[in-house]
């Protein structure tokens, strides 16, 4: 059975279980013969799956509910990292060592974001002009008065390689903390043919446990796909994404859902008034399929 997964970016660690799972012969073992498709600046990955023009995608927990909310009839399957790795990245001599310490300040954020959002309505952000981040780390590197949003396994490690001093504030410290790098299908798709979705999550499981145990052969995938990447700082990426796809206090299962999380979200989106409050229940936003 042939079916398409698309990435939400290009090829780097935050797809590495994936990766392990075609490089390993997990999804051949449940009889699926896997395309992995970049993504990219400007990749419209949910309307894509949305419009049945690929059989998986990868997203973020808001985006699914924010999709949905826009008549995408787009499922939830499985969650590769419980923690989001949405974080804030600061100067260490900056002294700012927590995120209501924000101040005086130039702060670079994604307009429209549902964490950017979350973060001016729920902390002070005394004196700091807000920017449009532009997806590099030139200005940061430059500018010890600068911070700006990123991923805590590849800004702050881009930083530092190159003689940087970066500190990684966690957005999910505030609570928000959407299920990251979630594997979405079509409802259809998933109605029509939940034993190929089935076969698809219990591949990835196997996948990305063996991604967090021992990276390296993934990475090597990776890097064949996406030549830009360096090897080190994959290296590194892969130790971070562990720690955000089985945290400390995790006891469950990697990709593991709770309504409870779905629902405290739901909560914060209509909080900051990217939802309307009569938006469709948490519970349709995902399923758990069969082990």
């Amino acid at each position: 059975r042939k079916v398409t997964l698309q990435l939400n970016w290009l090829s780097d660690a935050q797809h590495g279980g994936f990766y392990a799972a075609q490089r390993e012969g997990y999804y051949a073992e449940e009889g699926l013969d896997v395309e992995i498709v970049p993504g990219g600046p400007g990749t419209a990955v949910l309307p894509k799956v949305a419009l049945g023009r690929c059989d998986f995608a990868i997203a973020n927990a808001d985006q699914v509910l924010l999709a949905r909310a826009q008549e995408a009839d787009v499922v939830a399957v499985f969650a590769s990292m419980q923690n989001s790795p949405r974080c804030i990245m600061v100067h260490q001599s900056s002294g700012i060592t927590a995120l209501d310490q924000l101040a005086n300040i130039t702060l670079a954020l994604g307009d429209g974001k549902a964490f950017a959002e979350y973060l001016k309505k729920n902390i002070p952000l005394s004196n700091v002009r807000l920017v449009s981040y532009t997806g590099t780390v030139a200005k940061f590197l430059i500018d010890k008065d600068f911070a700006q949003q990123g991923y805590v396994f590849s800004e702050p490690l881009v930083a530092a390689a190159q003689g940087s001093d970066p500190l990684a504030l966690m957005v999910s410290e505030l609570g928000f903390n959407p299920y990251s790098s979630v594997v979405v299908v079509n409802r259809k798709f998933l109605d029509a043919d939940s034993g190929t979705v089935d076969k698809f999550v219990r591949a990835s499981r196997k996948g990305w446990q063996a991604y967090v145990s021992s990276p390296a052969a993934a990475n090597k995938a990776i890097i064949a796909v996406n030549p830009d990447m360096n090897a080190e700082i994959l290296e590194q990426s892969a130790a971070e994404i562990g720690k955000l796809c089985k945290p400390n206090d995790f006891t469950g299962a990697i990709g593991e859902m709770s309504l409870d999380r779905w629902a405290s979200l739901r909560e914060q989106l209509i909080e900051i008034e990217l939802l309307k409050a009569d938006a469709g229940p948490a519970s349709e936003a995902f399923v758990i399929p069969r082990p």
